[in-house]
């Protein structure tokens, strides 16, 4: 999952993502300090392609 998110973020933004080893079942993507996307809140982890446009729309979960 978080490969596959990664290489989507590379292709969407240039970027490389950092993985940030947790425990729980924690599942965040953070930008900038402002989380866009969070497993915990929306109950499952995000579809293909759903994290780069919540980014390019400004919309965080």
């Amino acid at each position: 999952m978080a490969t596959g998110l990664a290489a989507e973020l590379r292709e969407a933004f240039g970027v490389d993502a950092r993985l940030v080893e947790g425990s729980g079942g924690i599942f965040q993507v953070v930008v900038d300090g402002e989380r866009v996307f969070d497993k915990k809140t929306v109950g499952r982890f995000p579809i293909l392609g759903e994290v780069s446009k919540t980014i390019k729309d400004g919309r965080p979960e």
